[in-house]
């Protein structure tokens, strides 16, 4: 699943980047200087310049390859199987803290030479 993931992430960036060089190169509907006053054809159904030419149908493409990437993308993220624990916390390990003794011990029983028995109460 990590070289289809890294293929379709690789045609993704690709594509972006594409759509982003094509919609820089168009020429934008009201860019002329006579279309801000009212002048020519800025009214039209398809713009001072017709029907789409090559560069827009292309940006249109483009888009729908970078639609279809994104949705195959998010499909194969979510779907990858889960190595391990579930969340982050059942990923911590749990540290094992040892238990006092029950009965704690006399000090002469601990060490026999030491001189805590000597010592006052």
């Amino acid at each position: 699943m990590g070289i289809v993931f890294s293929v379709v992430l690789s045609i993704h960036v690709l594509v972006g980047i594409a759509v982003i060089v094509l919609v820089l190169l168009q020429h934008g509907k009201g860019a002329d200087m006579g279309a801000a006053f009212g002048g020519g054809a800025s009214g039209s159904l398809f713009g001072s310049s017709g029907s789409a030419n090559f560069l827009s149908r292309a940006t249109g493409a483009l888009a729908a390859v970078f639609f279809c990437t994104s949705l195959a993308l998010s499909y194969i993220a979510t779907n990858q199987p889960r190595s391990g624990a579930s969340s982050v916390i059942d990923a911590a390990k749990s540290v094992t803290v040892p238990a006092a003794p029950a009965v704690p011990q006399a000090p002469e029983a601990q060490n026999p030479d030491s001189k805590a028995a000597d010592i006052p109460k």
